[in-house]
């Protein structure tokens, strides 16, 4: 079996580096784009391996103290081979399609499949290339490591409003988020991109956090351009139950939402579809777009 503590048996000494002056820079811009860190940063950290500066090494004296200091950390073979294969999928990125040294490392030391595919989809995230990513980190062998960090930076990363990826990710995977962070940025993409789906998420949670992530359901609604339009219209027509129903009227009325320049016209759209009245009507009457409800328009 491949002996990796030696470092000639885990990189090769010739051909082209990824962490020459270049490549060190393309991957610190990487890393700027995600707050200062990636997710080898967190794999090292794990390990660990904790130097702000340990990743990526800085030529081939940075790359032999890091190969050190993965093989001296105190965890399982396993993690650290893995750590190995991340590196050579570097390298294998500058040596071009044909170049398999991180398959070639994992087949040699026996790696378990799962540890592949869990490192080369963080690979992948570190690179901004979240479709190849959430092919590997999707993956049923998987467990959701990561994954509030995961559903943060696809939520965050967004583009144009386009929550499909942290949602593929968030509906497969099935996390149990951990962080106050990482459930507040999927529900705001769950409810900008289906109001009923959101609401029924937030059921899910004791009535403290329901209630919480209710009113930023409704909040989503009041502060987007389309608010007296197709979303409006979804949340007024929402099967609420007696307790959302009192805390929408009390948001609106009472509540942040009252502040919304929208308040009105939802909450006329809102007693419109149910029929009946829904609580008193913010102050100052139903305006312009409370009368644009009226006509329907």
């Amino acid at each position: 079996m491949l002996d990796f503590s030696q470092f000639a048996a885990a990189f090769p000494t010739d051909g082209p580096k990824p962490y020459d002056q270049s490549g060190v820079r393309e991957i610190e811009t990487f890393r700027k784009t995600f707050d200062g860190v990636l997710f080898i940063d967190r794999v090292l950290k794990a390990l660990g391996i904790t130097e702000s500066k340990a990743y990526p090494p800085r030529g081939d004296n940075g790359l032999r103290a890091l190969h050190q200091q993965i093989c001296a950390s105190k965890v399982s073979p396993h993690a650290k081979l893995s750590v190995l294969y991340y590196l050579l999928l570097d390298y294998d990125a500058v040596r071009g399609a044909r170049s398999q040294l991180a398959e070639a490392l994992a087949e040699e030391a026996a790696l378990p499949q799962n540890y592949q595919i869990l490192m080369r989809g963080l690979w992948h995230m570190d690179r901004h290339e979240f479709k190849f990513a959430l092919q590997h980190l999707a993956h049923p062998s998987l467990p959701a490591e990561f994954a509030d960090d995961i559903v943060a930076v696809l939520v965050r990363h967004a583009e144009a409003d386009d929550y499909s990826l942290p949602l593929a990710y968030y509906h497969t995977v099935r996390p149990v988020l951990q962080t106050a962070d990482a459930l507040e940025l999927l529900f705001g993409a769950l409810a900008r991109t289906s109001v009923t789906e959101a609401l029924y998420f937030s059921r899910t949670f004791p009535e403290h956090t329901r209630r919480l992530l209710f009113e930023k359901l409704v909040a989503s609604v009041l502060e987007h351009p389309e608010a007296v339009g197709a979303r409006g219209k979804e949340l007024a027509s929402l099967p609420l139950s007696g307790a959302e129903e009192q805390w929408f009227r009390d948001y609106v009325a009472a509540g942040e939402g009252r502040k919304s320049k929208n308040a009105k016209a939802v909450a006329q759209m809102r007693q419109l579809a149910t029929g009946r009245h829904s609580g008193p009507i913010p102050a100052g009457g139903l305006g312009a777009q409370g009368a644009a409800v009226r006509a329907g328009r």
